[in-house]
């Protein structure tokens, strides 16, 4: 069970079930409903087993070279009980992930069993044998983006929110460029580890420094494209420069020393608990000024 746990990475459950939780109350009203505990409590575990669980089983012969592995950062089981740990690992993602996947599907209609077909289907191929979603570059960085803002996007569905309303779609196309920015900025650390592992990313095709570039101008990009939410939403706009001034302090990193930019990693880690914290500040403002 430890083994299982660590694969989730309980360090990083909000970050899913976060923008489900806020996606279902404000398009509801506040409502709370099976609806909105089952897919909690879905995107708060099993969603993260799955994601990361395949991941580390399926990643694991380059793992062994990525000295960040082992810890908060993704789970390294022993060698000599590796192919036993994975095997319960991907039995767990299994016996975790089907029937409350099919309890969602009955809970919901066809649009959003649709949106939650597609945003699990994201998350195995990001990992899973030749689909390999996160060795196509550019294609990675979507796919990883969309991993969390998957979640948010099928609670509007699920609540029947307005999708081109002047208060989302800004929310949403912010969103997937933040998590394309993370993406991008995540992978610089491991471009030598992905290289001799025989891996690709967008890090590993554009390198160390071009990678940081396009990750900061992604951030002020998701930055400018809120400054067109109403007032006090408009407030969200600032949310990504922290994200982009951590990025830019690495614009000089080069492939040689990439591993440099895992202390900008780590940062980056913690400024999502105290963005988090921000946009729980904001989302009751917004509330309470309807």
């Amino acid at each position: 069970m430890r083994e299982v746990l660590a694969a989730s990475r309980p360090f990083s459950w909000v970050n899913t079930a976060y923008p489900f939780v806020a996606g279902y109350l404000l398009a509801t009203g506040g409502r709370v409903d099976v609806a909105l505990v089952v897919g909690t409590l879905y995107f708060l575990g099993p969603y993260n087993l799955l994601m990361y669980g395949i991941n580390d089983v399926f990643d694991y012969e380059s793992d062994l070279r990525n000295p960040r592995k082992g810890g908060i950062e993704g789970a390294l089981a022993d060698p000599a009980t590796a192919r036993t740990v994975h095997r319960r690992i991907l039995w767990a993602c299994a016996l975790t992930n089907v029937p409350v996947l099919v309890w969602l599907l009955a809970l919901g209609d066809a649009a959003s069993g649709v949106v939650l077909a597609v945003v699990v289907f994201g998350v195995v191929a990001y990992s899973a044998p030749r689909l390999r979603f996160k060795e196509r570059p550019v294609v990675d960085s979507l796919t990883s983006a969309m991993h969390f803002v998957g979640p948010l996007l099928y609670a509007l569905v699920l609540a029947r929110a307005d999708l081109t309303a002047r208060t989302t779609w800004p929310v949403l196309v912010a969103f997937v460029g933040w998590g394309m920015a993370s993406h991008a900025f995540g992978a610089v650390q491991d471009v030598r580890a992905d290289r001799e592992g025989g891996l690709a990313s967008i890090a590993t095709v554009l390198g160390a420094h071009r990678t940081v570039v396009a990750s900061t101008v992604a951030y002020l990009v998701a930055a400018a494209v809120l400054l067109v939410v109403p007032w006090p939403g408009l407030l969200a706009a600032a949310l990504p420069l922290p994200y982009a001034v951590n990025a830019a302090r690495f614009w000089t990193v080069r492939d040689e020393d990439c591993e440099r930019a895992h202390a900008g990693w780590r940062l980056f880690l913690w400024l999502n608990l105290v963005t988090g914290a921000a946009v729980t500040l904001l989302l009751l403002a917004v509330a309470g000024s309807r």
